[in-house]
């Protein structure tokens, strides 16, 4: 990096609180403690590019995955995870190119983190013509590659596991140029070891900070098992956090949308185990915790996918929500010590593949590169 007092530019996409965002805040959050004078700013290039109309592409999206996600699935396998798609993306250069340049030109950065495969695709694409010399890092929020993501033209990658550094290293890219991190989660979220106990099992049932996806089918409505107790984080629908608030089950806390990172550190604390679709950003922040997590209601396109990789991973245990029902599916993984000392195994191994080196660590090689 050319100086010590340069901008870096942190790159997601849409406006809604995905992982994206909470991924580049947290390399913010890390970049500003370090011993760099470097500026930070996150744009969304679909907000910068196209103004007002980003909440109708949002709304759209959000409609779509809920109500006609097969289409949704179809689509993305098209478009991001098919072999057969060109490696120039016309299209996306047609609509955000020539925004992409003009903010590269309005603010002149050094080095840029795209935590979303657009604005890489399009970063690598000024790099790979030389328009463009800042530092390019690729910092990926799910646990596989789609065909979008830019790979000529781009410095780093700050991967979330081996299988996906072995991919990048097949299409060429340098094994020094890759970080095993995990998804970068804000480091407010630290484990902190917790002895089981048989008599009380503590959930945190999740459904992102949107608070989407089929939540209550997931929650008993009458009785409960005597030694389960759900929290339930509604994110942004209180629609949701009304129903359960006023059905008073005393062993159902409902949780409203929560944006302090420390407050939800505090929540993780008290839980055995996490509740929750396979979202790159919530299931990092239970692996950085080391919760056991159950999944369900897996959204259309890239989450299930990342379940496919989880359960290679072996880091999450699906349910099945045609089988028994959802309690006895977790009390029968808690009352199993073989089911355990596996899961516990498979957590091991998974941290002890990421690097030794901290995030600040690591940032700090890039720029001083």
């Amino acid at each position: 990096m050319k100086s010590n007092n340069g901008k870096a530019l942190f790159l997601p996409f849409m406006q809604i609180p995905t992982g994206h965002h909470h991924v580049a805040e947290a390399l913010m959050d890390e970049l500003n403690k370090s011993n760099h004078s470097i500026q930070s700013e996150k744009v969304d290039i679909l907000a910068y590019s196209y103004g007002k109309l980003e909440r109708i592409v949002s709304s759209t999206y959000l409609l779509w995955i809920r109500f006609i996600p097969h289409t949704y699935n179809w689509m993305y396998d098209q478009v991001a995870n098919s072999e057969l798609t060109s490696n120039r993306k016309i299209l996306f250069e047609f609509l955000f190119l020539s925004f992409f340049k003009r903010l590269i030109k309005e603010t002149k950065p050094e080095i840029l983190f795209c935590t979303h495969a657009l604005p890489s695709y399009l970063a690598g694409r000024l790099k790979s013509t030389h328009n463009l010399s800042a530092i390019i890092v690729n910092v990926y929020t799910d646990y596989f590659v789609n065909n979008i993501w830019g790979i000529d033209g781009i410095d780093y990658h700050i991967v979330p596991s081996v299988q996906v550094k072995f991919h990048l290293m097949r299409k060429g890219v340098k094994e020094q140029n890759i970080f095993v991190t995990g998804i970068p989660v804000h480091g407010a979220f630290y484990p902190k070891p917790i002895a089981f106990q048989t008599n009380k099992i503590n959930i945190l049932v999740t459904g992102g900070s949107l608070g989407i996806g089929d939540i209550d089918e997931l929650l008993p409505h009458k009785s409960s098992l005597k030694n389960l107790h759900y929290y339930v984080l509604c994110g942004k629908n209180k629609r949701l956090y009304e129903t359960l608030k006023n059905r008073r089950n005393i062993r159902i806390t409902p949780i409203p949308y929560i944006n302090n990172k420390q407050e939800m550190n505090r929540i993780y604390d008290k839980v055995d185990a996490v509740l929750t679709k396979p979202g790159g950003v919530t299931v990092s922040e239970c692996l950085k915790k080391k919760k056991v997590i159950f999944i369900s209601n897996t959204l259309p396109g890239q989450e299930r996918i990342n379940l496919d990789q989880l359960k290679y991973l072996g880091l999450v245990i699906p349910i099945n929500l045609h089988n028994q029902t959802v309690e006895n599916q977790i009390v029968s993984f808690f009352s199993s010590k073989s089911r355990r000392r596996q899961y516990q195994a498979n957590m091991k191994r998974y941290h002890s593949s990421l690097e030794n080196k901290s995030m600040i660590e690591i940032l700090d090689l890039i720029i001083k590169k």
